[in-house]
């Protein structure tokens, strides 16, 4: 990762920082415009303007929580004297979150006003009587014993796992936590296995505590990608920088393929054609939680920098950083939440494609969401007014021309839908066959699968009842490492694809039967 770690370095230089060394550019050629309404039916008030000067922060300024270096030492004597709070990994994640500005103008973990507003409006009232959009709640937990040794203190300290004072919460609140509500406001079910709901909520403490937040050590996680976390108003001055007069964003939890090159490098020509002069792209990656199937954010980077590296992106107009938010899959409530965050770094336009922030129903054997209410709902959404949203054409690999282009719906039988994480092989021994897989979609029980082979193209479903979901994983990673397969040609550039490869060679069982530790990318 030397090279990429140049790249977007948090510096105060000029923007050649964050960029690759100039690359040829991408080989795609948009096949297709991308639609950009001027008008949203649901918001008949707003108009398209093409504007030099970035969009302005939710409730007007970027709300920073840090204490002023000169006082941090002060801040972490008196904190000693307070009663602690230890957060948990995904808790220092919303730390980060609130202390950079991403949720302003929140000031702090949410008191119960801010939760029910939020729960059941998706929205915060102002002071002002203006609403901001704010859809997922930012709270935290603690148990009784943490509430009895709280007492009659109106300040505590957070500390991390190492005991190492993070931040202080003054003008604190406690109030119930109310599991189910949230559990069912936020993803609309209340089945079993939602990966958040698991990792943090089940087995978290039943009272909740808010407050303002004050920030005396800025979270970092030591793991070779801090340099890559620009916050909000690093983005900003990157962008002002580079005399950008359109950002538009594109989130991602997977690596890049070129069905999604394809789309923005096609939005920002749309951009041109409508009168900006230079609009810049923020690809940017979701760094906090994420489900344990989901390609590590070390891998991801990787694979980004070759995708510039390869020019498939132009690292001119190209701004890549981490997004630090944990990630709920709460579909289109959460969707909300991700654009929000990007008005506040700077974005005036929000990239939104099928299912958005999705994930398969954890009983069912059906998507948790419909595909496509999540763009339906940022068209909507209380708060999002001021930030143009780009729904997209759905991207496909075109046979016939042996690269990702616009779905044709009259010629679909020359598409095959291909998912660059979703690219596994089926062990030959259980299938007894000679062709390889480039495709492999897991839900519950079912595995549905589109192959390809030499000169055939075929849709079929395979159920495999007597294999854990971790063996599944464990037997498509093993058949990877072992046959170094490519894709089909024009699906991924090849630097990209050789960290995919080198990633699930990562987790190919040891001799003992056992996985090894992934390795850092």
């Amino acid at each position: 990762m030397a090279s990429i770690s140049t790249l977007f370095t948090k510096t105060p230089n000029p923007s050649p920082s964050l960029c690759l060394p100039r690359t040829p550019k991408s080989h795609f050629t948009p096949a297709f415009r991308l639609p950009i309404p001027l008008h949203s039916k649901t918001r008949t008030h707003q108009k398209l303007r093409v504007s030099s000067a970035l969009i302005e922060p939710d409730g007007g300024k970027l709300v920073e929580l840090f204490v002023e270096e000169s006082l941090r030492d002060v801040k972490k004597r008196e904190a000693l004297r307070m009663p602690r709070i230890k957060l948990s990994r995904i808790d220092l994640e919303w730390v980060h979150v609130l202390s950079e500005g991403w949720a302003s103008p929140l000031r702090g973990f949410m008191r119960e006003s801010e939760f029910l507003q939020t729960l059941h409006f998706n929205s915060l009232r102002l002071d002002d009587g203006s609403f901001v959009n704010m859809s997922v709640p930012i709270v935290l937990a603690i148990d009784d014993a943490e509430k009895h040794q709280i007492g009659d203190s109106t300040k505590v300290a957070l500390v991390d796992s190492k005991d190492n004072t993070i931040a202080i919460l003054s003008s604190i609140e406690i109030y119930k936590h109310h599991k189910e509500e949230r559990i069912a406001r936020t993803w609309g079910t209340t089945a079993p296995g939602l990966p958040y709901v698991d990792q943090a909520i089940t087995n978290s403490g039943n009272w909740l505590i808010g407050g303002d937040l004050e920030v005396v050590e800025p979270v970092k996680y030591n793991d070779g990608l801090d340099r890559f976390r620009l916050s909000p108003a690093e983005l900003r001055e990157e962008f002002t920088k580079r005399n950008a007069d359109a950002v538009f964003a594109f989130q991602l939890r997977n690596p890049v393929h070129n069905g999604h090159a394809l789309l923005m490098t096609d939005t920002r020509r749309r951009l041109l054609e409508m009168g900006y002069k230079n609009p810049v792209l923020l690809l940017h990656p979701l760094g906090g939680y994420t489900k344990a199937d989901d390609v590590p954010l070390g891998w991801r980077m990787k694979q980004h920098e070759k995708v510039l590296e390869d020019g498939v992106l132009d690292p001119e107009t190209t701004v890549v950083s981490i997004f630090p938010s944990p990630m709920h899959y709460a579909g289109p409530t959460e969707v909300q939440w991700h654009a929000k965050a990007r008005i506040n770094a700077g974005a005036n336009f929000y990239i939104v494609g099928r299912d958005p922030a999705g994930m398969g129903h954890p009983v069912e054997k059906r998507d948790l969401y419909d595909a496509d209410h999540g763009k339906k709902v940022l068209s909507m959404a209380p708060g999002l007014e001021r930030l143009n949203i780009l729904p997209f054409k759905v991207a496909a690999y075109d046979k016939t021309q042996n690269k990702m282009a616009f779905f044709d719906p009259s010629r679909a039988q020359d598409f095959l839908f291909i998912s660059g994480t979703k690219v596994y092989f089926l062990h030959r021994k259980k299938m007894q066959t000679s062709f390889f897989i480039s495709y492999l979609m897991i839900i519950p029980k079912w595995l549905k699968i589109i192959q390809t082979g030499h000169a055939f193209f075929s849709t079929w479903k395979y159920l495999m009842d007597d294999v854990s979901e971790q063996g599944r994983y464990i037997l498509q990673m093993r058949t990877l490492a072992k046959n170094k397969e490519n894709p089909p040609d024009g699906f991924m550039c090849p630097g990209g694809w050789e960290v995919l490869v080198e990633y699930y060679d990562s987790l190919v069982p040891s001799n003992n039967g056992k996985v090894p530790e992934t390795v850092p990318a």
